[in-house]
């Protein structure tokens, strides 16, 4: 069959690579069309476009991009129109997505399915409306989604389990390198590390890294050393205007090597917040914000749910300290890191809180079980307006 996939980012594009690998196992011949990104493109198929014309956060930059997003969406619409695949699978980045979703369902008889499906729990609930009328199948990473979804709003999903414990597990079978070993091929100084993982994108980045390397140079002292983990599609030069000198590492493509290193870290929400967990580092969330006590205001009376990260949410409680907007500062970030590291008074609590998440997520493979229901489904339709 034909299949029309959109991943809008790095972490879509990761996911999106493994559901691509799965589905070719259930479905030998297999043709893929995406919007993605590198890994994507080296599973095979034809990309249109690279994730990095699509991805802009934030009200500013999206408003100066409006042209541009507006062109690749109804780029990817004819696209799709003109190409017929057997399904449109969606992956995360809901904003662009779900326009696409509305489109397909409206002007074709193309099924639309959702992976990963969109974080409306938190905020935008009334996109339920959308989902109901435009999804075929949605297709959940999350178990307290189970809840959301079909409790709630009695729409019935797919829970196929995690993708990011399932790619964390598979690292973490193969990689046998020591902390020497790492440093040597990185060139490091021998010395423990604190990791600093301050997003994808270059507005995360450019708010987040500077306080985040403030913060771990005074917990590091000379004991420790700071490294970074550098973004997909991110270049060097946008680094090294915030580091300004200071003693601090840059490494590419070795965010799960680093954190298997690593002693500490601090965070920006997302995907790495849960990863960070999965390797058993201890960590503390950060993200700054605008207008910072606006924001605390409205996260306490718009937002659904009490956390950000990833690793609160699923255990439904606090196991990592979330520094966000009128919480988000230095002294902050510098106070709650040096509470986590070897010897910190918060740091086995932590642990314990994430062998209780790993015990919640279970073993189950993600990309496997999507794919095997997606073809499933798929083939039984073709049977039926065969048969029909």
């Amino acid at each position: 069959m034909k299949y029309y996939l959109i991943a809008g980012e790095a972490s879509g594009d990761l996911h999106a690579s493994h559901l691509m690998l799965a589905l070719k196992e259930k479905d030998r011949n297999a043709e893929f069309r995406f919007f993605g990104g590198d890994l994507m493109t080296a599973v095979g198929g034809t990309r249109v476009k690279h994730y990095r014309e699509l991805a802009y956060m934030g009200f500013i930059p999206v408003l100066l991009h409006l042209r541009t997003i507006f062109r690749n969406m109804a780029l990817c619409k004819k696209d799709i129109v003109e190409y017929a695949p057997d399904v449109v699978i969606l992956i995360d980045y809901p904003g662009f997505n779900l326009s696409i979703a509305k489109f397909v369902h409206a002007k074709t008889r193309i099924p639309v399915y959702y992976y990963i499906s969109p974080k409306i729990w938190a905020w935008k609930e009334y996109r339920i409306k959308n989902i109901k009328r435009d999804i075929r199948e949605l297709f959940s990473i999350l178990p307290f989604e189970i809840d959301f979804f079909e409790k709630k709003h009695h729409y019935p999903i797919n829970y196929v389990g995690n993708p990011t414990a399932d790619e964390v597990a598979e690292f973490k079978a193969t990689y046998t390198e020591t902390a020497d070993e790492f440093a040597e091929r990185n060139k490091l100084p021998r010395k423990p590390i604190i990791a600093l993982l301050a997003g994808s994108r270059k507005q995360e980045i450019k708010d987040n890294l500077p306080y985040m390397i403030r913060a771990a140079k005074r917990v590091c002292g000379d004991k420790y050393q700071m490294v970074i983990a550098g973004a997909p599609g991110i270049d060097k030069e946008f680094y090294d205007s915030y580091i300004n000198g200071m003693d601090v590492k840059i490494v590419f493509g070795e965010t799960y090597a680093l954190l298997s290193q690593s002693r500490a870290a601090a965070v920006t929400s997302g995907t790495a917040t849960l990863e960070t967990a999965l390797f058993n580092v201890p960590q503390v969330v950060c993200y700054k914000t605008p207008i910072p006590k606006v924001i605390a205001f409205l996260r306490r009376h718009l937002l659904k749910v009490k956390y950000i990260s990833l690793v609160n949410l699923i255990a439904n409680r606090t196991v990592v300290k979330e520094l966000v907007a009128d919480t988000f500062s230095e002294d902050n970030i510098t106070r709650e890191l040096q509470s986590i590291i070897p010897d910190g008074k918060e740091r086995s609590a932590m642990l314990q809180g994430y062998a209780d998440i790993k015990a919640i997520l279970g073993d189950r493979k993600a990309p496997e079980n999507a794919a095997e229901i997606m073809v499933g489904k798929l083939t039984s339709e073709r049977v039926d307006k065969l048969t029909s």
